[in-house]
Order: C-alpha cells, then sequence, then structure tokens
C-alpha cells in the first residue's frame, strides 16, 4: 500500500483488494481551521464513470469545506481502465475493503460513516447493509437505479425494505433508470427513516439539460448542500 499526500487538501492510497487488485482511494480532508465533524463519508461511482467524475469531486470537496472527511475510490474494473463492471462478489468486496481501511487503518477518529453512491455504488452499498455486510450509519443515493431502463415494471426494490438505517435519496425527473411514480411507491412501503430530493429535469447523473440554465457547477453545489443538510439533520 502506497500513500501520497498534498497538504491540507487530499491524500491519495492505493489499497489492495486481493490477491489480483488493487485501487485508488482519495481522501478529501477539511481545511485545519474547521471543525472536524465525527461522521465520515464514503463515495462510490456509477457504472459508467470512476471517482473523478466531476458531481462526485464537488461533493467530497464540498464536504470536507464543511468538516467532513470524504473518501471516493475506484472499482477494480475502473481501475484497469474497462467499461464493464466487476462481478457483484468483487464490488461488493471492494466496498467492504474501503470500509474496513476507512475506520481501522485511515487514522481517523470518527462515531460513523454514512455511504454515498451514484447508480451502481449506491445499489451495492444498499444491498450489503441489507445483507448486514456494511457497518454505515446512513445511506445516500445520487439516481438509485430502481428499474432497468424503460423496464418500470422490473424493480430492484427487495433489498431496500431490510434497511433499518437512514436513506436520502435524490433522484432526477428524467431517470429512465427509476421511475419517479415507482420510486415514490417503494418509499412509502419502507419502514426505515427516508428523505427524498427531487432534480426536476435531472437525468440518471443528475445532470439538467441546457435549456435549464443552470451550470453544472452550480448543480452540484446546491446537491452537495442538500446532503450537508441531510446529515446535520438526521
Amino acid at each position: 500500500m502506497k500513500s501520497t499526500a498534498a497538504p491540507d487538501k487530499t491524500r491519495q492510497i492505493s489499497l489492495q483488494v486481493d490477491e489480483n487488485d488493487s485501487i485508488s482511494m482519495i481522501f478529501s480532508l477539511p481545511p485545519a481551521d474547521v471543525f472536524l465533524q465525527k461522521t465520515g463519508v464514503i463515495i462510490a461511482h456509477g457504472a459508467g464513470n470512476d471517482m473523478d467524475h466531476p458531481l462526485l469531486i464537488a461533493i467530497a470537496e464540498g464536504l470536507a469545506e464543511a468538516g467532513y472527511i470524504a473518501a471516493r475510490f475506484n472499482f477494480p474494473y475502473k481501475e484497469k481502465g474497462l467499461k464493464i463492471p466487476d462481478r457483484q462478489e468483487k464490488l461488493e468486496q471492494t466496498w467492504i475493503k474501503i470500509l474496513e481501511y476507512f475506520q481501522g487503518n485511515a487514522g481517523f477518529k470518527l462515531d460513523g460513516v454514512i455511504a454515498i453512491g451514484k447508480s451502481l455504488g449506491g445499489r451495492v452499498a444498499a444491498q450489503l447493509v441489507a445483507a448486514d455486510r456494511l457497518n454505515v450509519s446512513g445511506l445516500v443515493f445520487l439516481g438509485y437505479p430502481l428499474n432497468p431502463p424503460g423496464q418500470t415494471e422490473q424493480l430492484r426494490d427487495a433489498h431496500l425494505y431490510r434497511i433499518s438505517i437512514p436513506m436520502l435519496f435524490i433522484a432526477g425527473t428524467r431517470d429512465s433508470l427509476c421511475d419517479m411514480s415507482k420510486l415514490r411507491m417503494v418509499l412509502k412501503r419502507m419502514s426505515s427513516p427516508w428523505d427524498l430530493s427531487i432534480v426536476e429535469g435531472g437525468d440518471h447523473s443528475l445532470d439538467l439539460p441546457a435549456s435549464a440554465g443552470v451550470p453544472p457547477g452550480k448543480m452540484h453545489a446546491n446537491l452537495t448542500a442538500r446532503i450537508i443538510r441531510w446529515l446535520k439533520g438526521r
């Protein structure tokens, strides 16, 4: 495991997942003059992007500015520059290794960890939590993949009903992988605490059409602020 550092802002490591794969993990660190929150945050990317997706960078940096230690990472397939996601077992193993390192070896004293996932990254985290295999204190979904494109009757929701920790769903109204009416139906059936933040005009990546006139940077800042409000109000 190798470690490099940029003073006061980021720390990057290479973490061994198993005998075949290692991955990159980047910590965004609070400024020295900002009160350190006691909750850490881990951010996972979606199937078609990696940890350097602009939204994920913006969220990590925004959380750090607010006093939270935030980490983002690559799944092994993206570390190798591949397009097809790893097998479910490898994705789950990676999430577990990341959390173990964050909680036991990173040198931070935290009361709890929140898992944030964009699409695939959030789904895998939720499935692990439902199976009692990922010990986090909250889940944030950036575009939850509730259904295959155009197949709103095939819901991936069974594991969500087995989760007891608080959850925040951030969903776009143009998301072809998360029909809003179906999502509301699923949320009503859940017994765990949940919040829904709707992005009007947002697609699966929560991007807005150019006609909305909202620059991506502003949109990312708005989403980060929403997550911080949720973290403070849990």
